[in-house]
């Protein structure tokens, strides 16, 4: 049977009171310290007497107080201290931890076990977290609501679409990485499926997507002849990108363990691939004509040494060497266009192999068995196409 509670106290006869102890009955007392008034549950445990803390007045109704003590009640009839409950409760929780600290303690997890291919995805995550997600760093991870993404994206979507959608992207990968550590509960407030869709609305693909400038594939000859007399390392690297149709990052990452001139054949390992799956590429006698005469000046284990010790070109390096050799608005990214259209066009290459030599995954089963077995004499073909057309 439990215990009848005499309640003594109202919200008016508790705003009235100057009193510095408020008894309502039950154990639940309403005390004066310092300035604030704070309600306390007062009982025995064990033969010892003992106060547990209920909450401040302003935070706590008169209700809500009594509702805690009558909890607290229970426990100790059921043999329970409320007190020593409380405090184990608080040993087994793990410390609150901001979004900002965990988001940089996730990059710098991921950036340890090496998941990220280069600094730029590193550099790119930073920005994201530091800069853009600035609004939400100082707040619990766990108490991160769909209003708090919402209020770092809005400012961006739209304006920075890219920006935007990698930032949601960013904070959503975050956000499950905490709940799975225990520091959140509940559905993730970034996710797109589900959720944002109904609130964020992507601007039409078509008059957002933006494209790398490239330069017509009925260019090259001309701007091939110029580019070859243009002295440098870097020169000989943009060479190499448009005759393997390669990315910059692959060619200025390149070893010379990767490749192998007898077969001719380099090997992009996956940790360098954006696709993060091995990538043959066939070399064309052209290709390989720049491996020899870099081959032959070879300083360390770079095909493109930088001018730094065992440092890679940089990304600019190569853009340098670019507009030494013509004026216009074309990027080095670029002259992956510039093939893909000769290949379609011209070559009339199936679509497959186009792909498979771009190294994009694609979609059907046909596409797919072509990835899988990467067709690679097939492609050495039309590799040996392009760089005749490009002479």
């Amino acid at each position: 049977m439990g215990i009848h509670t005499t309640n003594a106290l109202t919200v008016k006869a508790i705003t009235a009171s100057k009193a510095a102890k408020l008894r309502d009955g039950g154990g639940l007392w309403l005390v004066t310290k310092g300035t604030g008034r704070y309600w306390i549950f007062a009982y025995t445990f064990a033969g010892l007497r003992r106060e547990m803390g209920l909450g401040p007045l302003h935070n706590v109704t008169l209700a809500e107080a009594r509702e805690k003590a009558s909890e607290a009640r229970k426990l100790v009839r059921q043999g329970k201290d409320p007190l020593a409950l409380r405090q184990e409760e608080a040993e087994d929780k793990p410390a609150a931890i901001t979004f900002g600290a965990y988001a940089d303690g996730f990059i710098d997890a991921a950036v340890k076990a090496g998941r990220w291919r280069g600094g730029k995805t590193e550099a790119r995550w930073r920005n994201l977290v530091e800069k853009h997600a600035k609004p939400i760093r100082a707040k619990a991870v766990g108490d991160i609501t769909v209003k708090d993404v919402l209020l770092v994206l809005r400012p961006v979507w739209g304006v920075k679409q890219e920006t935007s959608e990698k930032l949601r992207e960013a904070i959503e990968r975050i956000l499950y990485a905490a709940k799975v550590e225990g520091h959140r509960t509940g559905d993730n407030p970034a996710a797109w499926k589900g959720n944002l869709e109904h609130i964020l609305h992507k601007p039409d693909e078509l008059t957002t997507r933006t494209h790398h400038a490239a330069m017509s594939y009925d260019a090259l000859p001309a701007f091939m002849t110029r580019l070859a007399e243009v002295n440098g390392v870097s020169a000989r690297a943009l060479e190499f990108t448009i005759l393997t149709a390669a990315r910059s990052g692959e060619v200025r990452g390149a070893v010379w363990s990767e490749i192998d001139l007898v077969e001719r054949v380099w090997c992009i390992p996956p940790t360098r691939m954006k696709s993060g799956k091995l990538h043959r590429v066939p070399l064309s006698v052209e290709a390989v004509a720049v491996l020899d005469r870099m081959k032959a000046q070879s300083v360390n284990d770079l095909v493109f040494p930088g001018t730094r010790d065992k440092k890679p070109l940089s990304d600019a390096s190569l853009a340098k060497a670019l507009r030494a050799a013509d004026t216009g608005d074309a990027t080095v990214h670029g002259f992956r266009s510039a093939f893909r259209d000769w290949a379609t066009e011209v070559a009339h290459a199936p679509r497959e192999i186009a792909e498979a030599a771009l190294s994009h995954i694609t979609g059907d089963a046909v596409e797919r068995a072509y990835a899988r077995s990467d067709a690679l004499e097939r492609r050495r073909i039309l590799m040996q196409a392009w760089a005749d057309h490009c002479k």
